[in-house]
């Protein structure tokens, strides 16, 4: 049912989607006290509380155009993304080491991997949904040519490093919330939020760089941007500084396009099994 709807929505133009998705996007936030609170206090937190209309409505179109960026002929979707700064992978990639892609929740970041895919093999660190009966569209959805998707376990881990080996390059969320053992706690918009680990730990096996990539929504459906942006962050020798580096290297990123980042997301939540930031062992 939700499969076949999502690939009903996808015939529509994404200027449609889009105005849909800002309707929707104030309901939600309207109607439900929980999601509004989230996304006021995170939006605050970092600093960006004036974004707060226009986040609303960005909210709403990330979940919109998702039958467009997963059921739309490929090629119809690719036209929509416009690639900048490509040649910083090509430059990374000519060392023969692959490269690490950091990829926050952060504009249409769905669309990232297929942009990446179009021009080299990727293989992209997934997380399967909760919900079962969201599986097959999403891994049926994000299943491209070129795209590998490696599951978020030591399985995952080992196609992620043999990738690299391979000189190619991998993509993972940085700001997505790891399980227990995966992560340290580390500022993040003033507030400690459970880091994942592996971005550094990769790039200390294997010697791959570090590159962010972001694709910044465009106005009025006119498709995206994918943008690759060098990193520049001092990683230091810690787990806590190299997740402090990503971080910070995140809010950066996220002060390009404010009202695009998902403020709604859980960001700061206590994984089971993991004590509190501040909580003696």
């Amino acid at each position: 049912m939700l499969v076949s709807l999502f690939r009903l929505l996808s015939f529509l133009p994404l200027p449609v989607l889009h105005l849909i998705g800002i309707a929707m996007g104030w309901l939600v936030f309207l109607a439900s006290p929980s999601y509004r609170r989230r996304l006021i206090d995170n939006l605050g937190r970092a600093g960006h509380r004036t974004y707060l209309y226009k986040a609303i409505g960005e909210a709403g179109k990330g979940i919109f155009e998702l039958p467009f960026i997963w059921c739309a002929n490929p090629q119809r979707v690719l036209r929509t993304a416009r690639i900048e700064g490509w040649e910083l992978v090509q430059q990374a990639m000519a060392g023969g080491r692959g490269v690490i892609l950091l990829t926050p929740h952060l504009g249409c970041f769905e669309i990232t991997a297929q942009a990446v895919a179009s021009k080299t093999a990727l293989s992209a660190l997934y997380r399967p949904p909760r919900k079962a009966a969201l599986k097959p569209l999403i891994e049926g959805a994000r299943a491209r040519a070129n795209l590998k998707l490696a599951p978020a376990n030591l399985a995952g881990v080992r196609i992620l490093l043999k990738a690299l080996r391979n000189g190619e390059a991998i993509g993972l969320l940085p700001d997505q919330v790891p399980q227990n053992g995966e992560g340290v706690w580390a500022d993040f918009f003033g507030k400690a939020a459970y880091t994942m680990t592996l971005p550094a730990k990769l790039h200390q096996m294997s010697g791959a760089p570090l590159i962010l990539v972001y694709a910044e929504r465009l106005s009025w459906g006119r498709g995206f941007a994918t943008r690759f942006v060098a990193f520049d962050q001092e990683l230091g020798d810690t787990p806590q500084q190299q997740a402090r580096a990503i971080n910070t290297a995140m809010e950066r990123l996220v002060a390009r396009c404010p009202a695009q980042y998902i403020w709604s997301y859980n960001r700061y939540k206590t994984p089971p099994g993991v004590s509190a930031p501040g909580a003696s062992s």
